[in-house]
C-alpha cells in the first residue's frame, strides 16, 4: 500500500494503482467501454473491485498487483481489457525466505499502554464478556442443552442478574463415530476444553449422553480439570433421561449464578486482549481497505503487548513467503510444515489447495489464489510472526501468531476462540453474517455500498478509505472500537443475537 495512487480526475471513473510495478489498476467505480482511466481507454466493462490492464500483458507474462505476481496471462491482454479468470491463470508459488524483514510494529508502545474494562478470572486471564456456558460432548446432548437454555430464558432466571450476558448452549454435530486415538479426537478435545476454560465464561456445565467416544471423564482426566463451583458435568444416561437432565442443568446453573454475577469489570491492560483476525466474503476491495486497516489495528495491539491470531491456512497459501520473512527459522519452518500437511490433506481428500477463490470472491473481483492470499495476509499488519499453533491449541505467546485452521469462517473462528481469543474482527466485502458467542465479533465492511446495504450487520465502514480516509485513521478507529467492545459495548452481531450456531469444530478423519 506504500505507492497507493488514487486517480484525481473527477470526470473519470476512480481507480487504484497499488504499486508502481503493477501492470493493472483496480476499479473503484465501474468502468464502461470507452471510459478513460489512468490515461488508458477501456475496452471492456470493468465491474467495481475488478482489474483493468494498464499496458499490454503478453501470454505467459506475470500479472502484477501489490507489486507481486498474482498469476500469469493465459492470453494476450491489451491495455484497457478486463483482467480476470478468463485471461489469468495461477503462477508458481513464491519462494519463502526466513527472517529477512525488520518490522516497526515489534517496537514497544509509545507513552501509556491502552487499557480496557474486563473480567479478571482466577487463572489470570481476562474476559471481555460474562456468559454461562452449556457445553455438549456429543451431538446426542445437543437438544437438552437447548432445552435447558430455553427453560432458563422462559422462567426469567437471569432477570435478577443483569451482570450475566446470557446462557449459551454450545452444541455440535460430532463427538462419536470417530477413532478415540486419532488426530480428529485430539482436535475435538482441545476445542471443547478451550471453550470450557474460556475467560468469557463465568461458569460452565458440560453435558454428555454417556456412551460417546468423547467421554467427559476421560477429558477431565487428560486435562487435569476438577469439578468446582464454576464447572460441573453430567450425562443424560446417569441423570435419568431428557427431563431430569434439563432439570438438573437448570438447577445447577441457578446455584452458579450468584458467584458468576459477582464478577465486575475492572481496568486491565490491552496486553490481555487476544484478537482473532477473520475475513469472509472477500472482494476486490478487501486487500485495499478493511484488511490493511485491520492490520494497522493489529499492529497497535501488538505494540501494547497484546496478541493477534492470523488463521485460515488455505487462504495464506501462496503468500506464506510474506509471513516467513517475518519469522525466525524455527517459526517459519513450523509454518511451512503445516502447509505441507495441508497439501497432503487436500490430496488425500481429492481436493487441491488452489480451489480458491470461491464464486462469491470471483464475483467481487478476486481472480487467483495468490491474489486472495496476498490480501488475506494484509490482516496481520507488519508485526513479526512469533509462533505457530495447531488448531485450538492454547495460545500462550504475545504478539502476532498463526493458528492452523481451515479457511471456512466458523471453523476457523471456533479454533481461535478455543485457543483463547476474547475478541474477533471479521472483514467482509460481500456481506457475511456472523457472530461467535461467547466472544464478540466486529464486522468491518470493505466498501461503503455493502456497509449501507447491510447497516444492521456492519460495525465499521472501511469503504471510507476509498473516499479519502487514511488507512492509519481507519486502523485507529478499529483499535478504539476494539477497546470499547472489550469493555462491554455490544457489536451489531450481538444486538441481532448471532453466535449460538457458530460453534463448528474442525472435523478431521473418517466418520465411523
Amino acid at each position: 500500500m506504500s505507492d497507493l495512487y488514487l486517480s484525481s480526475f473527477r470526470a473519470e471513473p476512480r481507480i487504484l494503482r497499488l504499486d508502481g510495478a503493477d501492470n493493472l489498476v483496480v476499479a473503484v467505480d465501474a468502468i464502461l467501454p470507452g471510459d478513460r482511466a489512468s490515461g488508458v481507454l477501456a475496452r471492456d466493462k470493468i465491474p467495481r473491485g475488478h482489474k483493468m490492464a494498464l499496458r499490454r500483458i503478453g501470454i505467459g507474462e506475470p500479472v502484477i498487483k501489490f507489486g507481486q505476481p498474482i498469476g500469469l496471462a493465459c492470453a494476450d491482454i491489451a491495455p484497457g481489457e478486463w483482467v480476470h479468470v478468463h485471461n489469468v491463470s495461477l503462477t508458481a508459488l513464491p519462494h519463502a525466505d526466513f527472517g529477512t524483514g525488520t518490522y516497526a510494529a515489534d517496537q514497544p508502545a509509545f507513552g501509556v499502554p491502552s487499557t480496557f474494562q474486563g473480567y479478571r478470572r482466577r487463572d489470570g486471564r481476562t474476559g471481555t464478556r460474562n456468559y454461562i456456558g452449556i457445553l455438549t460432548s456429543v451431538n446426542g446432548a445437543a437438544c437438552v442443552a437447548r432445552f435447558a437454555a430455553d427453560t432458563l430464558l422462559r422462567l426469567g432466571v437471569l432477570d435478577a442478574y443483569p451482570n450475566i450476558d446470557g446462557v449459551v448452549p454450545i452444541i455440535h454435530g460430532t463427538g462419536c463415530g470417530l477413532a478415540e486415538r486419532s488426530e480428529g479426537y485430539e482436535v475435538l478435545r482441545r476445542t471443547q476444553w478451550g471453550y470450557a476454560c474460556h475467560p468469557n465464561f463465568a461458569a460452565v456445565v458440560m453435558v454428555g449422553l454417556g456412551g460417546e467416544v468423547l467421554q467427559i471423564a476421560r477429558m477431565k482426566q487428560e486435562c487435569g480439570v476438577e469439578e468446582s463451583d464454576g464447572f460441573r458435568t453430567l450425562t443424560l444416561q446417569e441423570a435419568g433421561g431428557t427431563r431430569r437432565t434439563v432439570e438438573q442443568i437448570v438447577g445447577t446453573i441457578r446455584e452458579m449464578l450468584p458467584r458468576a454475577a459477582s464478577a465486575r469489570r475492572e481496568t486491565r491492560p490491552a496486553s490481555e486482549l487476544m484478537l482473532g483476525l477473520q475475513c469472509g466474503g472477500c472482494d476486490g476491495y478487501s486487500a485495499l481497505t478493511a484488511n490493511p486497516a485491520l492490520g494497522f489495528a493489529s499492529d497497535l495491539l501488538v505494540r501494547d503487548g497484546g496478541t493477534s491470531i492470523l488463521s485460515a491456512t488455505p487462504e495464506i497459501y501462496g503468500a506464506e513467503h510474506l509471513l516467513v520473512r517475518r519469522a525466525s527459522p524455527g517459526v517459519g519452518d513450523r509454518l511451512m510444515k503445516r502447509l505441507r500437511w495441508w497439501e497432503d490433506y487436500a490430496a488425500r481428500n481429492g481436493a487441491e489447495m488452489n480451489n480458491n477463490p470461491s464464486p462469491g470472491n470471483k464475483a467481487g473481483g478476486l481472480t487467483t489464489l495468490l491474489e486472495k492470499s496476498l490480501g488475506a495476509v494484509a490482516k496481520s499488519g507488519q508485526a513479526a510472526l512469533q509462533a505457530v499453533y495447531e488448531y485450538a491449541e492454547p495460545v500462550r505467546t504475545h504478539g502476532l501468531v498463526f493458528m492452523d485452521t481451515p479457511g471456512f469462517d466458523p471453523v476457523s473462528a471456533t479454533g481461535q476462540v478455543a485457543g483463547g481469543a476474547n475478541l474477533i474482527c471479521f472483514t467482509t466485502g460481500r456481506g457475511s453474517a456472523f457472530g461467535c458467542k461467547p466472544v464478540p465479533s466486529l464486522k468491518l465492511a470493505t466498501n461503503s455500498e455493502i456497509y449501507h446495504r447491510m447497516t444492521d450487520d456492519m460495525d465499521i465502514n472501511c469503504g471510507e478509505i476509498l473516499e479519502g480516509v487514511s488507512l492509519e485513521a481507519k486502523g485507529r478507529e478499529i483499535f478504539d472500537a476494539l477497546l470499547r467492545v472489550a469493555s462491554g459495548e455490544r457489536t451489531r452481531s450481538e444486538r441481532l443475537g448471532y453466535g449460538d450456531a457458530e460453534f463448528v469444530p474442525w472435523q478431521i478423519g473418517a466418520v465411523m
